[in-house]
């Protein structure tokens, strides 16, 4: 299957640039769109394989847009597949440009080297870092919600059982709050650090809200829990009032 894009294409989006909120809510890995410059718009993979968690973060774009418009938050989301290049990976780490991915090759990187992987930093990469940076720089005091999904299960291992997970390294200031609320939702299983460990070096929050002192958050959900348009609005529903009540009785 060959993705086409219009001749304005960018690689990232932001919305509500001007609300007033602290918040800046980000979605890394929003869209599996490929660029028609990356193999002419194809990676090589079957639409099925591009439709699952290791092109993209299924579901978790729509949750970012409804969040962000109940928070009076901006918002940013990239607009390239996580498979073109990996925005929440440091420039430095082996991940960046994944050639297998949970018992996925990806045709169009098996061969890609250090000038491809050069040419879609700045293409793509750099530039979702850049705006991100501004919209940051934007607000005084800002606080970094991260906004991810995890699939059910990955090849050959257990299912996983936590609905959401908190992912947090040495800034536990919103995190460890936040996770203590949601853990008196009865009806949730929340994961700390999981399905997997906290932020990796070079990532997104580490780059742009620990490295910066900011408080930050990034909040994964089962991409089975919000699939369609209604069940991202009703998980953003869920989330915007008890992340406003948690910052607020942090003081941060």
């Amino acid at each position: 299957m060959t993705y086409h894009q219009p001749a304005n294409y960018h690689p990232f989006h932001i919305i509500g640039a001007d609300r007033p909120a602290r918040w800046v809510v980000t979605c890394d890995h929003a869209t599996n769109t490929v660029p028609a410059e990356v193999g002419g718009g194809d990676l090589g993979l079957p639409s099925e394989d591009m439709a699952r968690h290791i092109a993209y973060d299924v579901g978790a774009a729509g949750v970012t847009w409804a969040l962000a418009e109940l928070l009076n938050a901006p918002a940013i989301l990239s607009n390239f597949s996580r498979l073109v290049i990996d925005p929440n990976r440091g420039e430095d780490d082996p991940t960046l440009l994944m050639k297998l991915y949970d018992g996925t090759i990806v045709p169009a990187n098996r061969h890609a080297d250090g000038e491809e992987i050069e040419r879609r930093l700045n293409a793509y990469y750099r530039p979702y870092h850049d705006a991100l940076t501004k919209l940051i720089a934007s607000r005084e005091t800002p606080v970094i919600l991260s906004i991810h999904s995890f699939t059910p299960q990955l090849s050959g291992r257990s299912p996983r059982p936590w609905h959401v997970g908190l992912l947090y390294a040495d800034d536990t200031r919103l995190a460890l709050p936040l996770l203590d609320r949601l853990s008196k939702e009865t009806d949730l299983c929340i994961g700390a650090n999981e399905p997997y460990g906290g932020h990796l070096p070079g990532d997104a929050i580490d780059r742009h809200a620990i490295d910066n002192g900011h408080p930050n958050v990034l909040i994964e959900i089962r991409n089975d829990l919000i699939r369609t348009d209604e069940q991202q609005v009703a998980w953003a529903e869920r989330l915007a009032p008890i992340l406003q009540e948690v910052l607020a009785e942090t003081g941060l």
